[in-house]
């Protein structure tokens, strides 16, 4: 099996997929259960009326009208949402499972408490997964172990049993050839979700993401559009040695035509994981491998991110804070510290990659005069670096302070656990820096 992928390419496995009929990939037992939803929380409507079996068909009845997202056009999709759904305003300071002690977050939607349910991190992933797969039967997820294992970290859990095994495709350790299939599939008019391992395991498909999937729309002179997910686990873990521990949002960063972006909440894991989904355009998908267990309440109603839009986690006057993914909550961990010691720190998160939402950094730079960017991402030629240089292009005019930048050192991370930590940023450094510009 592995001899077969072996050296597949993006043109070889599009020409292989145009012998798929998407329609055919689902299989009967699939089209009988599309509309079963496997979830073990009883759903209070705003009736008062209790339904203890929400996964049946009823469960999510309401759906808005597809939406496409176009990636250049965000604002005018966001002004249809705006439109059609219920509009939740999510707390500024959520409650991420081991990060409890820092906030504890009360729900301030619109909506009642009774529309509401608890997921992990991983769960909201699968969940949106789940839905788009249903509302569109072009949507398949293909990677290592994502079929009936379920997944590295269990976010496809329970798929190959309800989609089949030619929807949720297991395949052979062959990244460059995977991955290449995938794009092929997306060439075809499939839209593929290519899940790795582990984002370091994806420098094996370097030339896949770069030649091929950033570049074919342009290079076909716009005969083909690439609508795939690519995601994974990745960033510093518990020791897991450097091999498994690396950030590689700076290695993708320069390649033209892909989109990035980093969840870091369960309610915006599931909407920017719907979103990229329904993209024309490729995203790359960064998960936290820390984060899949943070827990927080989100939305019965359907929901999407906005795939270009960073995130006001704490509005403030004397600093702006720009961050993403783990590092939010070390930065709103010093926040904490900061706020005790009389300065307001305010705190966004960036989530989109790239583009960088500069509207709302910029609107912030206007107001506090100062930044500071916290990332895990390696120092040099990080994403750090990159906002630093958008942000000095654009703002310097506004600037009182040169930008500061913590970043993760340039070595490989440790295995033991205590030099593993002093690799990466922590809060008391974060409290240390704001007191400098600030002076």
């Amino acid at each position: 099996m592995a001899t077969i992928f072996q050296g597949l390419g993006g043109g070889a496995a599009a020409a292989l997929t145009n012998s798929f009929d998407s329609k055919k990939l689902l299989s009967r037992s699939t089209r009988r259960s599309l509309s079963e939803r496997k979830v073990s929380f009883p759903v209070v409507r705003s009736d008062g009326s209790v339904n203890l079996n929400p996964g049946g068909s009823n469960a999510r009845a309401r759906r808005v009208d597809q939406l496409i997202t176009n990636a250049v056009a965000v604002n005018l999709l966001f002004s249809s949402l705006k439109q059609r759904l219920i509009v939740l305003q999510l707390p500024l300071h959520r409650n991420p499972g081991m990060f409890a002690s820092i906030y504890r977050p009360t729900c301030t939607c619109n909506a009642t408490l009774d529309l509401v349910h608890e997921l992990l991190l991983f769960e909201a992933l699968r969940e949106g997964l789940e839905e788009e797969m249903d509302r569109d039967p072009h949507v398949c997820v293909m990677g290592e172990d994502v079929g009936h294992y379920g997944g590295s970290y269990k976010v496809t859990r329970g798929l190959a049993e309800k989609y089949g095994d030619l929807r949720v495709l297991d395949t052979p350790i062959a990244e460059n050839s995977f991955t290449g299939m995938g794009i092929g599939a997306a060439m075809t008019g499939l839209r593929p979700i290519v899940e790795g391992m582990n984002m370091g395991f994806l420098l094996l498909a370097f030339n896949q993401i770069s030649n091929n999937c950033g570049m074919l729309h342009y290079t076909s002179g716009g005969q083909f559009t690439i609508p795939v997910v690519i995601r994974g686990p990745g960033g510093v873990g518990r020791q897991l040695g450097a091999e498994h521990s690396q950030r590689l949002e700076s290695y993708f960063q320069s390649i033209p035509g892909i989109q990035m972006v980093a969840c870091s909440t369960p309610y915006n894991a599931k909407g920017l994981m719907k979103a990229a989904i329904r993209s024309e355009n490729p995203v790359i998908l960064f998960e936290h491998v820390l984060l899949y267990n943070l827990k927080e309440r989100i939305p019965d109603e359907e929901y999407i991110c906005n795939l270009e839009e960073a995130e006001m986690v704490r509005p403030g006057e004397h600093v702006t804070i720009l961050t993403y993914s783990r590092m939010r909550y070390h930065v709103m961990q010093a926040a904490k510290t900061l706020v005790n010691k009389g300065y307001d720190p305010e705190v966004i998160d960036i989530r989109s990659l790239k583009p960088f939402d500069l509207h709302m950094i910029g609107n912030s730079v206007k107001k506090t005069h100062r930044v500071l960017i916290v990332e895990e991402c390696m120092r040099t030629g990080g994403i750090g670096a990159s906002l630093t240089a958008a942000i000095t292009e654009n703002f310097h005019d506004y600037l009182d302070a040169p930008i500061v930048c913590l970043s993760s050192q340039d070595v490989p991370t440790p295995y033991a656990g205590t030099l593993e930590e002093w690799t990466v940023v922590q809060p008391a450094q974060i409290v240390t820096a704001v007191e400098q510009l600030c002076q």
